[in-house]
């Protein structure tokens, strides 16, 4: 048997590291995982060490109280591969736990795999240079990545982004009209406010204040909030103020079919935009930090864009309201822009697709595949 311990420290990466899975055993005969995960990882077998959950922390004021138990998992996660002799160990993104790991580790002379390049390409640059010795090889999710990462001597593989798997671009309008009771005639707005209180907590009173807004005009517009599990009651409490509170969706099924029937989005920056496009919904993108936040990453952000739909365009396809420009009246005039020109809306569309043709790799081979390949090619 070969061991392939496979280390994931949030939901998105419980999701790669299963895939990762299923297509390395669907190539290779023999494959035994260990390591630590989630639900989707749990499906495949993996006893996860401890709850993955412990490890999906963001921001300082949340990781600081638990600082002494996150370095008792590092120290236990060593010990475990210490012990166990992997054939190779796979990290999946969370770099703030996997890259101390993969630190901690090296003196085992284990191969190394970390999947999901970090990105220090957009800001703090100067970061890269820790890197060499933590990887035998580095698997990147987006097209420019590995030209960043090769001078450094950093092994860096394009294997494609998981978007393209994610079946963003396969909801049933019809479904999510019938689950809510729908008319076909109604009109609905995606809004997705984050998946962390940081987020909520700015977004959601300008976004309550931008559907307001949009009513006089779009008396049929139906806005529909897409919620992470943890944060749903909560933000339906905060959005029960509303004059036209909003629907909630919490599962990514549910999600997928709001896309389907959608006429346009506001959305904060990240990955839901490679969703939204690949499902071909309109956006507008916005974000807002403290002021003291923006203030720095004003100054050490190396990118002309936010969003990473408009990176991968190179130009900004979608608009960007961020810090000062996140107003429920920019937000409110681009949405009511993307409704009442179909035009405009149209040319988002046509852009889209160009973009995402440059996350997928040359030939047949999705995303997962060509990940294993890499894994099993090391081996």
């Amino acid at each position: 048997m070969t061991l392939v311990y496979v280390v994931a420290g949030e939901a998105s990466g419980d999701v790669l590291g299963a895939r990762l899975i299923a297509a390395m055993r669907a190539r290779a005969g023999g494959i035994e995982v260990a390591g630590i995960g989630g639900a989707r990882m749990a499906e495949q077998g993996v006893a996860s060490l401890f709850p993955m959950q412990e490890l999906a922390l963001m921001g300082l004021a949340e990781v600081l109280p638990k600082l002494f138990r996150l370095r008792r998992r590092l120290e236990q996660t060593e010990a475990d591969i210490a012990a166990r002799r992997p054939d190779i160990v796979v990290t999946i993104d969370s770099p703030g736990f996997t890259l101390r790991l993969l630190r901690r580790i090296a003196p085992l002379g284990l191969r190394r795999v970390h999947y999901v390049a970090p990105q220090v390409w957009a800001w703090r640059q100067g970061r890269v240079k820790h890197f060499p010795g933590l990887w035998d090889r580095l698997l990147c999710l987006l097209p420019f990545e590995p030209d960043f990462f090769a001078p450094h001597g950093l092994n860096p593989v394009f294997v494609g982004h998981p978007v393209l798997e994610s079946g963003a671009d396969a909801g049933d309008p019809a479904r999510f009209r019938a689950r809510f009771g729908l008319a076909e005639s109604a009109r609905s707005l995606i809004l997705m406010p984050g998946s962390r209180r940081t987020e909520t907590a700015r977004l959601m009173p300008v976004f309550g204040a931008t559907v307001e807004r949009l009513r006089p005009r779009f008396p049929d517009l139906v806005p529909v909030l897409a919620a992470a599990p943890a944060l749903a009651g909560e933000l339906q409490a905060q959005a029960a103020a509303w004059p036209r509170p909003p629907l909630i969706v919490t599962n990514v099924a549910e999600r997928y079919d709001a896309f389907a029937g959608a006429e346009a989005a506001l959305t904060k920056s990240g990955t839901s935009t490679l969703e939204l496009a690949l499902a071909g919904v309109p956006m507008a993108v916005t974000y807002r930090v403290n002021p003291i936040s923006a203030m720095l990453a004003r100054r050490l952000i190396k990118v002309p864009h936010v969003a990473m739909i408009n990176l991968l365009a190179g130009q900004e396809l979608v608009p960007e309201l961020l810090q000062d420009a996140c107003t429920p009246e920019r937000l409110s005039a681009e949405i009511a822009s993307l409704l009442g020109d179909p035009e405009r809306a149209a040319a988002q569309r046509a852009g889209f697709s160009a973009a995402l043709s440059t996350l997928a790799i040359a030939g047949s081979a999705s995303p997962s595949e060509a990940a294993a390949t890499a894994v099993l090619d090391l081996l």
